[in-house]
């Protein structure tokens, strides 16, 4: 009982200290901000809520970054940190936690949409569903306004049945392509297709049918062909394999084709192309001297993107260059860059990718993207994969192995705290682990029985960490870190559970999609169901774009 007053007493005095601090930020009305979304100026709106309650409903411009990994992940999408910050949230204060951090953080002109997403809708403006909404609108944009040719399914299914002459390039990353594909299709993602076409040797009556999981990346990727001006017949497959696979139709597993490096003349023939395509759209391509006069402006944020594929960028990239393949950036730029009207330059030694990339985001509302001429000259580059910075994390705290912890358990001296993802949770766990949330650990710690120490695990050891240290500031007891995290569990063989009987909060950290292999049983009605209900919302997203006005997508030069 000691215990449990003691917790209740911080908990309350934490409470009092947040709403104190929430005063000391500035706040915005729904108006201030749809002005502020027009003038031009670096801004970033953030919504630190959970992706499952962020999910449903937020601002069209709004780039979720969950206050459970905000030090994970606030420095590589806004990484200047006198950019003007306004955080939205449901109205139930979250933004002003956000800003409490953000602050401690460095974060210097911070504000708070007053009333958060109710006052937004309520002053008549648009609140949308879904994640990566303007890549998502952006490809029912492009459908529309280029009248991007599309197939069925069922009659793509019928060509192949009569033997047609047709290809099928499955647009998607690698790993996603992998999982599952379209019986027959080769991998060429999205960035990819303009540069590597012509290493193929498409006979020119061969149809090329450009497919994803869903839409967009189908739609961007036949797009990209059009426009390159390939002599084939190239359409998008209408719903990609989720529609491939409601219609009844077998999708492979495991599969590896994927389309050769392109060399010598169909190189030049790809640059040619992408040049031709770039130079419509006024795409300007900037040298080493430019670069630096950008970098070296205070008042503006500049992205510098890798967007060759994860082996090229390991095997040596800038040291000032952050990673986001092109296949991806098109569709979900929110997940590389939250700064609006900021600046972008893409690296690409060949240019293609560069080139055709940045000729849709100049179109998609990113007016100021370049391409850098000659990126990897005079640089002594790094290795290895893009590791963003992580903000504020105090020493690491003691860690126990997994041998260690199994006996620590065996006693019951310990409680076991999981923050994986809910889904992986639920795949398996440590028996008796606690399902957590790290923003609400105040919360769960109501739930949870009393323990004499913690050890927290998971599958990323920095959220692992800063859990840690959260725990043991609000319980004062010691609390450890699983060496190696729940890889290193099921490395050493040991006992695992599945379900959900252990949640110590609310369950919102993941926002459902059909597409994402593993999160619905492909072949349960649940995911016919939603994935009906992911076309029409994507479907619906040009008229209630129309209706935010928030976006400037362009088509000249078409």
């Amino acid at each position: 009982m000691a215990y449990r007053a003691m917790l209740v007493l911080m908990l309350a005095a934490l409470t009092a200290l947040s709403v104190s601090a929430a005063d000391r930020f500035t706040r915005v009305s729904a108006a201030a901000l749809k002005a502020i979304e027009e003038d031009g100026k670096d801004l970033a709106i953030l919504d630190p809520r959970e992706e499952g309650s962020y999910g449903p409903g937020h601002l069209l411009h709004a780039v979720n970054i969950p206050l459970s990994k905000l030090e994970l992940n606030v420095a590589a999408l806004v990484p200047r940190r006198s950019t003007r910050i306004v955080l939205s949230d449901g109205a139930e204060g979250t933004a002003e936690r956000a800003a409490m951090r953000l602050k401690e953080l460095g974060y210097t002109n911070l504000a708070v949409l007053d009333g958060g997403n109710p006052a937004w809708k309520k002053a008549g403006y648009e609140i949308f569903s879904g994640l990566n909404v303007p890549g998502k609108a952006f490809g029912e944009w492009i459908a529309l306004r280029y009248e991007t040719p599309e197939i069925t399914p069922a009659d793509l299914h019928r060509k192949f049945v009569d033997g047609e002459d047709v290809l099928v390039l499955d647009s998607r990353p690698a790993n996603e392509y992998a999982n599952m594909n379209i019986p027959g299709s080769i991998n060429v993602p999205g960035s990819e297709l303009v540069y590597r076409f012509p290493e193929l040797g498409v006979k020119p009556e061969t149809l090329v049918v450009v497919n994803c999981a869903g839409r967009t990346r189908s739609i961007i990727g036949a797009q990209s062909l059009i426009n390159a001006g390939v002599k084939n017949k190239v359409v998008a497959l209408r719903g990609g394999t989720m529609a491939w696979q409601t219609s009844g139709f077998e999708l492979e597993h495991g599969s590896l084709r994927h389309a050769p490096e392109p060399s010598g003349p169909h190189l030049q023939q790809a640059l040619e192309a992408a040049q031709k395509v770039a130079d419509r759209y006024k795409v300007k391509t900037i040298d080493a001297q430019t670069l630096a006069k950008f970098k070296a402006e205070r008042d503006r944020t500049v992205y510098i993107i890798d967007l060759r594929t994860p082996e090229e960028y390991r095997a040596g990239h800038r040291p000032d260059s952050s990673y986001g393949w092109g296949v991806q950036l098109v569709q979900g730029m929110d997940k590389y860059a939250a700064t609006r009207h900021a600046r972008v330059v893409l690296v690409d030694n060949y240019l293609v990718r560069a080139l055709t990339t940045a000729s849709w985001l100049v179109q998609a509302d990113w007016a100021e993207t370049y391409v850098l001429a000659d990126p990897f000259a005079g640089l002594k580059l790094a290795t290895g994969d893009y590791q963003p910075a992580v903000l504020s994390l105090k020493d690491a705290p003691s860690a126990v192995d997994p041998a260690k912890l199994s006996e620590l358990l065996k006693t019951k001296s310990t409680t076991v705290i999981d923050v994986a993802d809910s889904s992986s949770y639920i795949k398996r766990h440590i028996p008796s682990a606690w399902f957590v949330i790290r923003a609400r650990l105040g919360e769960s710690l109501k739930v949870m029985p009393h323990s004499p120490s913690f050890v927290v695990t998971g599958d990323n050891a920095a959220l692992a960490a800063f859990t840690a240290q959260d725990l043991a500031s609000l319980t004062g007891k010691p609390v450890s870190v699983l060496a190696g995290g729940n890889a290193a569990w099921r490395k050493a063989g040991l006992p695992l559970q599945s379900g959900l009987e252990r949640a110590g909060t609310v369950v919102d950290d993941i926002f459902v999609q059909p597409f994402l292999w593993g999160q619905l049983d492909p072949t349960s009605p649940e995911f016919r169901k939603a994935a009906d209900e992911y076309f029409a919302w994507e479907l619906q997203l040009p008229t209630q774009l129309e209706r935010a006005k928030e976006t400037d997508f362009r088509l000249a030069g078409k």
